[in-house]
């Protein structure tokens, strides 16, 4: 399941850059954070991004953290069925 969350964070990012004409390059200047974290996000090679990097994203948007992680698709997620073992 983190592999679906992890696929929702990375479509929401793909939207928003798409939304705002913004390529990983611009992104990665707008927010600090380099281009190959980025790409390991994008990537899913960085499953569980931390909230900083998050944080980071969403600055760069213009958008809180709440704003940038309130989208239909993981509002309709179930984190019942996350397992962290």
């Amino acid at each position: 399941m983190k592999d679906q969350l992890s696929s929702l964070v990375v479509d929401r990012i793909r939207t928003l850059c798409r939304q705002r004409g913004f390529s990983i390059y611009k992104l990665s200047q707008m927010s600090g954070i380099t281009r190959s974290t980025l790409n390991n996000i994008m990537g899913q090679k960085t499953r569980d991004a931390r909230l900083s990097t998050l944080l980071k994203v969403a600055n760069a948007f213009g958008l809180t953290v709440a704003e940038f992680l309130d989208f239909p698709a993981l509002n309709d997620y179930s984190f019942e069925d996350d397992t962290d073992e």
